[in-house]
């Protein structure tokens, strides 16, 4: 499981919050957590776990904390092609990511909504980048003909409960914001999925099985469970806490059929799902044994 970061510098050398955390779950095994001051490491990372299990000729899940697709609409608007891996590869080629996490997310963005109808979906940047950015707002600007919201977010605010009050994917900064995660997030789920071939599944956009599976995580729909594990530990840093209950949550699951469920929504191939969101309260019962396990 990993909870992904869009910082524009190296996070501290002193594992902190708001970085990328890494936690590998296995059966028989104590669940291993994993902090990267880059995302550059941190992918090198992901991919060298997934070629070794492949190759140890193990099933492996990765789970990622951020949007596998936008909003119906977005995709074919941009692409041409209702698909969410059209945007992937679309952002791929486009989206530059240093080493050092410098990064040109809000130049793209603001790219975006320049060729899009309505002055585009994006809204969100540091004051210092306004001044150059003719198509990128600081605030949320009108309803610029795409939704807010995926069908899977509008499950989850409509449920209530753990993980109700997501973001939406359009803004790229400010309190918790989400969506410069999902612009840098992309490019590497690409990546990894053209590196592996056939030997990688995303859920739920293929059907066929592999080896190897990429699924979109939401690791709030298990806050309480987290909560009530910072507060039995004082000291310990939320996002370490947050994707090594998520890893022992998911690995716990006694129906991984229930936690794959997805609703026959429409525009499924272009928005994605979210894992667990059929039965949040398996997650959360796997996510509670795991605490008490530690």
């Amino acid at each position: 499981m990993a909870d992904w970061s869009a910082r524009s510098g190296r996070s501290p050398a002193r594992p902190s919050s708001d970085a990328i955390w890494i936690a590998v779950a296995r059966r028989g095994w104590t669940t291993a957590t994993a902090y990267f001051r880059t995302r550059a490491t941190a992918e090198a990372a992901l991919a060298d776990l997934l070629d070794g299990e492949r190759r140890a000729g193990r099933r492996a899940l990765l789970g990622a904390d951020f949007a596998f697709g936008y909003p119906a609409g977005f995709a074919e608007a941009l692409t041409g092609s209702a698909s969410a891996r059209a945007v992937w590869a679309w952002l791929a080629a486009r989206l530059q990511d240093r080493p050092d996490n410098a990064n040109n997310r809000f130049e793209l963005a603001d790219a975006i909504n320049a060729v899009l109808p309505g002055g585009g979906p994006f809204w969100g940047c540091p004051a210092a980048c306004a001044p150059r950015l003719a198509d990128l707002t600081m605030t949320r600007p009108p309803e610029p003909g795409f939704a807010r919201h995926r069908r899977v977010e509008h499950v989850l605010r409509d449920r209530g409960g753990p993980g109700w009050a997501v973001k939406s994917v359009w803004q790229l900064y400010g309190a918790g914001a989400v969506g410069s995660q999902v612009l840098v997030g992309l490019p590497m789920l690409h990546r990894l999925a053209q590196r592996f071939g056939a030997d990688l599944a995303v859920w739920p956009f293929d059907a066929e099985e592999a080896p190897l599976t990429l699924a979109e995580i939401y690791p709030a729909m298990i806050g309480p469970e987290v909560a009530e594990a910072l507060a039995a530990r004082p000291g310990q840093i939320p996002d370490e806490v947050q994707v090594r209950l998520m890893a022992g949550a998911v690995l716990a699951a006694e129906d991984t059929d229930a936690l794959l469920g997805v609703p026959p929504v429409p525009d499924l191939a272009e928005e994605g799902w979210i894992l667990g969101t059929a039965a949040p309260g398996l997650l959360r019962a796997g996510a509670a044994l795991s605490r008490t396990c530690r």
